[in-house]
């Protein structure tokens, strides 16, 4: 089931006032892959989250562009860019540019 891909089985009866913001994030992925989608876009998917939790949200996200699902994500978390082995974009004067990150050699 899409609950336990994102890890909250356990929460299926639980109200939303009962679940974390970490949880309600899991839960809005869990809604938003229940029909299979081609695309998912996310803004700021961890925007309100702790370090640990973003990262979750973040694999989550990977697993899903995995099985073949395109994903796209904004952030302002340049931390949580890093992490991610995709195609980068970042907005530069209204367009759309691709972006090199810099490894810890350089």
């Amino acid at each position: 089931t899409v609950l336990s891909e994102v890890g909250l089985t356990h929460k299926q009866k639980n109200m939303p006032n009962m679940l974390s913001g970490g949880e309600k994030q899991r839960i809005a992925i869990a809604r938003a892959i229940i029909n299979d989608p081609m695309l998912i876009l996310a803004d700021e998917p961890t925007g309100n989250l702790d370090p640990e939790t973003s990262i979750e949200i973040l694999d989550i996200l990977r697993k899903i562009s995995q099985r073949g699902t395109s994903v796209i994500f904004a952030t302002h978390n340049y931390e949580l860019v890093k992490r991610v082995n995709a195609n980068i974009l970042k907005l530069e004067n209204g367009k759309a540019v691709k972006v090199k990150l810099k490894s810890k050699k350089e």
